[in-house]
């Protein structure tokens, strides 16, 4: 029997506010992700992409519809279960990077293990092997200010990986980069999955897109139509 897809969305409604002041943010969203696929989120501001984005991130709930990731429905999990699939399973990667500015990029690294209660040798071993992994082990001593905007948002991804995720959660991780850097963090995630962890990220840019196996768009809180990215290695080719 094949084990069933990472993650599963059939009839995903999300409202906000009651009565008529009520937003219906998202009207029914199917989705099926498989693992190790490279998913972009695009659409319009509005769209519904980033309340989706939140759900899988495990960080909002449905109105309605169904959520499954690895089988298990996660809108019946209370939300202490919820916080434990986010901690074991998600990374995530952000616009602003997120860093502490007056620790090194290792202990930045290092935080989720922190919280975790790992012993002070496992989370320094598992720093420099995330921190080798994005290309930046000879600049584990270095502050954030010390690093260029590219190289923040390498510690940024490290840490997303530090725990080992399933998924890599990436919320417009190009958006405060300049061009080169930015291909050069879509060329990094781009090898990432090849390592098997799947990605999903929200861009606005179709250059970066493109380096996704799936590009899905949203529009008026449901995906409108999905695509395949020109530079995952398969033709462009447009499917319901």
């Amino acid at each position: 029997m094949s084990p069933p897809p990472l993650i599963e969305l059939k009839g995903i409604t999300k409202s906000f506010g009651m009565g008529a002041a009520a937003f219906q943010a998202l009207k029914g969203v199917d989705l099926t992700i498989e693992r190790g696929d490279f998913v972009a989120v695009m659409g319009p501001s509005g769209s519904g992409k980033s309340t989706t984005m939140n759900i899988l991130g495990c960080l909002d709930v449905p109105t309605s519809g169904v959520f499954k990731f690895r089988g298990v429905e996660v809108q019946a999990l209370s939300r202490d279960q919820r916080s434990l699939l986010r901690r074991r399973y998600l990374g995530f990667v952000f616009q602003g990077f997120n860093l502490l500015a007056r620790t090194s990029a290792l202990e930045n690294v290092e935080l989720p293990l922190l919280y975790r209660g790992e012993t002070k040798k496992a989370r320094q071993e598992a720093a420099e092997r995330a921190l080798d992994q994005v290309g930046l082990l000879p600049w584990a001593d270095h502050t954030p200010a010390e690093l260029s905007g590219g190289q923040q948002q390498r510690v940024a991804i490290a840490r997303a990986l530090v725990t080992q995720p399933d998924v890599l959660l990436a919320d417009e991780p190009t958006g405060n980069l300049d061009t080169e850097r930015s291909l050069e963090i879509m060329e990094l995630l781009s090898r990432l999955n090849q390592t098997g962890i799947t990605i999903l990220m929200v861009t606005h840019e179709m250059e970066m897109a493109e380096y996704a196996k799936t590009i899905v768009h949203f529009r008026d809180g449901l995906v409108e139509r999905m695509e395949r990215g020109h530079k995952s290695g398969t033709p462009l080719e447009e499917h319901a």
